[in-house]
């Protein structure tokens, strides 16, 4: 079977599914940029091991997105049992859909998440246009459903998938004891006796800037660790504004040193105003971590559930963010429970499950 994806950049999670996908047929990729401006340099290492990879030349639009002319040639000369499209939103995506549906050439649009807007203005009028009509839609969940569906997909023709960049040997079978935990604390410099995480941009988009309001509302032996990038001056003067010492801002950590901050931690926090998805909802859930999130974010109102491995807030809702680390920390038994419930649910989400669906779906369209 010979397969197409045309997708924007080689991130590393989309990589490692690429080759492991490529072990069962005949792969190809085209992505109309070498990587994304706006991620540190791992995303540039990548190998093309079980499928061919090919940059295309073309005019860079934004930070991940370029227009690729060359895509146009490429569909004439090569011929695919299906092609996959995920970057239909970009002016590549829509060339290759545009020249798809002229020439009868069937095609398939997958997304990570999304939540769609109000439908009106120029824009959304050219996403109405070049969502509806595939002759598929790979999903990740209900936001993903409701997005595509927004936006022209007849929904009889989505298929649900699991995105994540987790793999199965990545998951732990056991949550790490108190000695571990301590052990990994002394390490890091970590002196509170419980442990908030928190990783991503500090961009506005991603919330710090409510959980660092919340933090206010939390006792002083409860340590809040942001790792990513570094802070901004607006976080720095949150901060100092409001005394907040037990805030740590560690930067950006090698994935190796991002898993002892995940094993280390007690509960993980991602506030987010919007995220189509959130794969670091997966890697905390991947070592036992109880998660609160909110409700603009996909991932988390597809994998967390309120009162079983963690709860979905409303966005911005400072108070609800912090009552509910509270409840969680100050209760051992439901801390233990919700993380045990993180492990038991991301068995159906690793790269390997992620594959044999895409498998599935493929072998029986």
């Amino acid at each position: 079977m010979k397969v197409l994806f045309i997708t924007n950049v080689p991130s590393p999670y989309r990589v490692e599914f690429f080759n492991e996908l490529g072990k069962y047929l005949n792969l190809t990729v085209i992505f109309e940029k070498s990587t994304s401006d706006e991620r540190d340099s791992s995303w540039n290492n990548y190998a093309f091991e079980n499928f061919e990879g090919i940059v295309l030349k073309g005019i860079k639009i934004n930070s991940d997105t370029a227009i690729c002319l060359g895509i146009i040639n490429f569909l004439k000369r090569h011929k695919f049992d299906y092609i996959i499209c995920s970057n239909f939103t970009s002016p590549t995506g829509m060339l290759a859909i545009q020249y798809m549906r002229k020439h009868s050439i069937n095609y398939y649009l997958e997304c990570d998440g999304g939540f769609a807007k109000n439908g009106e203005g120029v824009k959304e009028g050219i996403k109405l246009y070049f969502i509806t009509g595939a002759n598929g839609y790979f999903s990740t969940g209900v936001a993903c459903d409701e997005y595509f569906i927004a936006y022209g997909a007849d929904a009889e023709k989505i298929i649900r998938y699991p995105f994540t960049s987790v793999r199965e040997e990545e998951i732990d079978i056991n949550i790490p004891e108190k000695g571990r935990k301590d052990e990994l604390r002394e390490k890091l410099g970590m002196k509170e006796e419980k442990i908030v995480l928190a990783v991503g941009q500090f961009i506005p988009r991603k919330g710090f800037d409510i959980l660092l309001k919340a933090v206010s509302n939390l006792p002083e032996e409860v340590g809040v660790y942001f790792v990513g990038g570094e802070p901004t001056e607006e976080y720095l003067l949150l901060q100092n504004e409001n005394q907040l010492n037990n805030v740590h801002f560690v930067g950006y950590k090698s994935k190796n040193i991002l898993n002892e901050y995940y094993y280390a931690s007690d509960i993980f926090v991602l506030p987010t105003r919007e995220d189509i998805w959130g794969l670091v909802i997966e890697e905390a859930m991947a070592h036992g971590l109880p998660i609160i999130s909110t409700s603009r974010c996909a991932a988390a109102l597809e994998l967390v559930k309120n009162d079983v491995n963690g709860y979905v807030v409303p966005v911005e809702d400072v108070d609800a963010i912090s009552e509910k680390i509270i409840e969680v920390l100050t209760n051992s038994e439901k801390q233990k429970a919700f993380g045990k419930n993180s492990l038991n649910i991301m068995r159906n989400y690793t790269i390997e499950a992620m594959v044999q669906k895409h498998l599935e779906i493929l072998w029986n369209m």
